[in-house]
């Protein structure tokens, strides 16, 4: 089926899959997972109700309970998965993508994530294959209520610092995370877009866009705040702007929580993607913390960060992973530990765009896109190029592949589920980079 993604399911609604397909989704999830009970939360998009009762119907023929938590961002699902002990659970959404498109996102016990690799491919494989038997009427499951938003805000209050130095502009997206602002902010920063709207009036529901973040900046800049906020449509990442309305490359906040969380003394290990820039690596050992570098995406993340006892960890996406929220991520966390970080800086007098100059000693290409369809071919030919002109100083292909010399660095890795090459480089001065993405670009026959 088109929707089964390589991290959850997800498509445009009504035509990737339809509520029929979601029906057998929910039939077969507690057979997959051997679960009674599955935990279900979900966001505000216009099909949602479509989604739900469909989902609880399929769960509940089976002979399953459903536990309702109603509105919820997906790291409060988590929560309530790894809290309480649920051996299942589903978050109904289709997280930064347009309106017209719906998912859902798998959880099994201890909140981690069902991937395509990990019981999505099985899932799929029962929907198409086996035979939808409902269990009679005296054997039906349940659809009951389990409201966590109060003991959930608690648990995230608990992170919150003082914010009265601090002015702040945050841009909710019209996203589930604006079931929460109020409680844990307050009524102190400047909000945009904080009330719930799955059709997303103002703009899409994805901060890594820059087009998505002009509101914001705008507004950061008029009510000269310290520092900008935006969060994505459920509410798994955020991202930064700095006090001139800059936005932070969302790998350099992987420092940030480093710092937060070492000299806590809560651990030193600590992961990021295969696209992040050795300034991170270079601040975290600075820290006295140890760098573990892993594959882009949550299915592999929060498993990583088990294995090696991490403390936190982080991508370039946004997404920000931490031991103590269950190896999971959460844009709200993430924001109350930058925060903390900040409200220290405004102690000291500093700002943050003054913090991350400091941190941030390279010059990036970002991540780029190209169209490719033989993928696979261009990455090796990328490869042999670089390694017949000069062997780097370190390869990984773990995930992609990225070659690291002296003075600069790339990682040209697929799109699990587009025809795209995505890449990114890094060098130590713009000269470096700029010969060196002309040489990419030759050598991939792309414009």
């Amino acid at each position: 089926m088109k929707a089964f993604k390589a991290y959850d399911i997800r498509g445009v609604y009504n035509k990737d899959f339809n509520k029929e397909d979601v029906y057998k989704i929910g039939y077969f999830l507690p057979e997959l997972l051997a679960a009674d009970e599955v935990l279900v939360g979900y966001d505000d998009r216009e099909s949602t109700p479509e989604v739900f009762e469909a989902l609880a119907a399929g769960i509940t023929d089976r002979g399953a309970d459903v536990y309702k938590i109603g509105y919820a961002t997906t790291p409060m699902v988590y929560y309530g998965t790894a809290k309480h002990g649920y051996k299942a659970s589903v978050m109904i959404t289709a997280s930064h993508n347009p309106p017209e498109y719906n998912g859902l996102k798998i959880s099994r016990e201890n909140a981690l994530p069902v991937g395509y690799d990990s019981g999505l491919k099985e899932l799929e494989e029962m929907i198409e294959t086996k035979e939808v038997k409902p269990v009679g009427k005296n054997k039906k499951g349940n659809i009951l209520e389990h409201d966590l938003k109060a003991e959930y805000i608690e648990f995230q209050k608990s992170y919150l610092p003082d914010l009265s130095k601090l002015d702040l502009s945050i841009d909710v997206s019209n996203g589930m995370v604006a079931i929460l602002t109020d409680a844990i902010f307050g009524d102190q920063p400047h909000y945009l877009y904080n009330e719930l709207d799955g059709t997303f009036p103002n703009h899409e529901a994805n901060p890594l866009e820059a087009e998505n973040r002009e509101d914001l900046k705008e507004l950061l800049l008029e009510k000269g705040s310290d520092m900008g906020l935006i969060f994505d449509g459920d509410g798994d990442r955020v991202m930064f702007l700095d006090e001139k309305g800059n936005f932070i490359s969302p790998d350099l906040i992987i420092a940030l929580l480093a710092e937060y969380y070492i000299k806590q003394g809560k651990g030193k290990n600590v992961l990021y993607d295969i696209r992040t820039s050795w300034s991170v690596k270079e601040h975290i050992k600075e820290l006295g913390g140890n760098c573990h570098m892993w594959k882009v995406g949550h299915a592999y993340a929060k498993l990583k960060l088990r294995e090696i006892d991490g403390i936190c960890g982080g991508e370039l996406a946004g997404h920000y992973y931490y031991k103590d929220f269950f190896y999971c991520d959460s844009g709200m966390l993430t924001a109350l530990v930058v925060l903390n970080v900040a409200a220290r800086l405004k102690d000291e007098c500093k700002t943050i765009s003054e913090y991350i100059a400091e941190l941030d000693k390279y010059a990036t290409s970002g991540e780029v896109n190209f169209k490719i369809e033989n993928k696979a071919e261009v990455m090796e030919n990328l490869k042999d190029y670089f390694f017949e002109k000069q062997e780097p100083v370190s390869f990984y292909d773990f995930d992609g592949y990225r070659l690291e010399y002296k003075d600069w660095w790339f990682n040209v890795r697929p799109s699990n589920t587009e025809p795209y090459l995505r890449l990114v480089v890094e060098a130590k001065t713009e000269s470096v980079l700029a010969e060196k993405l002309a040489e990419i670009k030759k050598v991939m026959d792309v414009d």
